[in-house]
């Protein structure tokens, strides 16, 4: 397998820390706009095995020349979802296989953004499914850990676990604090405000996927290994669109332990207009120059692979399933936990982006033995899940089950 990786921040990085010790790839090409980023992470590992380019990310061309150059038969998308599409056509272009952590993005329903969906999270990916089945091709989207790993598990719990599904729940929540700063959000700034204040979805059998206001049905659940009680409440997210399509349950829902400061903090900038992707227009030195709200938050916080020194605590993804087996009512709670201090020690990676890095690289390697193979637009649900907890605790970080 020879992989084109796009995107060297914190989640590419980890990639790359991760990957250097397997042995089931043959290449790693690391591509980044900024080709310093791309030479550091490649400089870390020492390995011949990966070298550094430089990529625009939104310039499909150059995606599908750089694969065909490097003769990569696997691209692995570790960049905002703003870059999923450009992306994701230049791999079907280069006929190379398609791993992403997050999907194309979606928008509200002009007139009831709380109550009907608008596009969905995936839906510009699923549109073209049957482009990629009849290449033979593979587009697996949403193999991160929330999207991903969240996804097996609810898999996990469907073929072994339950003969009926009444609700599958993930929930996301941390005890993360971070020396030093106030407001430091452990991953993405960007994609946290995209999922955060879009709409969330649910899923209910008998009505399929609507919306809710953000930040709906809050309720305190008590997440394991010493994390403890967490408020978490409704947020748009990729599982409640994936989870559906393969697996037979009555309702789909994923919340995430924001805190009330954090969501404070979320709705006065959408208060102000700061959440906003379309530029507007500000004064320089240069003259007026057109920037994104967002991107100037993004620019004003800190890199968030850079604040694993001054991080501690733990960060759980799983998902709760409620149902029945043999008869009997059960509810179980699927999950993996990363603690910082372990994740810096070992790999020099802040948990959160090291636990969304360690499950595509899992997916490469079952792709690459033949352990998952398909073709079409899949999800990790389409596929068996023993085969990816297994080689996931093989790689020193083991998932755990609490029964509630």
């Amino acid at each position: 397998m020879r992989v084109l990786l796009v995107g060297a921040g914190g989640v590419g990085t980890a990639v790359t820390r991760i990957a250097a010790r397997r042995s089931f790839f043959e290449a790693m090409v690391v591509a980044d706009f900024d080709p310093a980023r791309a030479d550091a992470a490649v400089t870390a590992v020492g390995d011949r095995r990966f070298r550094a380019e430089r990529v625009d990310a939104g310039d499909e061309a150059a995606v599908a020349a750089l694969l065909e150059r490097h003769a990569c038969d696997v691209l692995l998308n570790a960049t905002d979802p703003r870059f999923v599409m450009p992306l994701f056509r230049a791999a079907h272009a280069a006929g190379a296989t398609y791993v992403d952590m997050a999907m194309s993005l979606s928008h509200p329903h002009p007139d009831r953004p709380h109550d009907e969906c608008g596009v969905k999270l995936g839906d510009a990916q699923f549109a073209q499914a049957a482009d990629w089945e009849k290449a033979g091709v593979l587009a697996l989207v949403g193999m991160g850990v929330e999207p991903g790993l969240s996804d097996v598990f609810a898999r996990h719990a469907a073929d072994e676990l339950f003969d009926e599904i009444e609700e599958i729940g993930i929930r996301d929540g941390a005890n993360l604090t971070v020396d030093g700063y106030d407001f430091a959000p452990s991953f993405s700034i960007w994609t946290t405000i995209e999922e955060c204040l879009n709409p969330p979805v649910v899923y209910e059998a008998d009505r399929g996927w609507f919306t809710t206001a953000p930040f709906s049905e809050p309720e305190v659940f008590d997440f394991p290994e010493g994390i403890g009680p967490v408020e978490c409440v409704n947020v748009e997210h990729e599982e409640v669109l994936l989870v559906p399509r393969w697996i037979d349950a009555r309702r789909v829902t994923f919340k995430y332990g924001l805190g009330e400061e954090f969501i404070q903090t979320l709705r006065t900038l959408h208060l102000l207009g700061l959440d906003r992707t379309d530029p507007v227009t500000v004064p320089s030195t240069a003259g007026p120059v057109a920037v994104s709200p967002r991107d100037v938050v993004a620019a004003c916080l800190p890199d968030p692979a850079t604040l694993g020194e001054r991080m501690h605590g733990k960060t759980c993804a799983g998902t709760l399933v409620r149902g029945t087996k043999d008869g009997a009512p059960r509810e179980v709670y699927l999950y993996h936990v990363v603690d910082n201090q372990w994740s810096m020690a070992e790999y020099g990676c802040q948990a959160v982006v090291w636990q969304t890095a360690v499950n595509p690289v899992v997916a490469l390697e079952l792709l690459a033995t033949g352990g998952w193979s398909g073709s079409g637009v899949l999800g990790p649900e389409a596929f068996p899940a023993r085969p990816f907890l297994d080689l996931l605790t093989a790689y020193g970080s083991p998932w755990r089950m609490r029964e509630q």
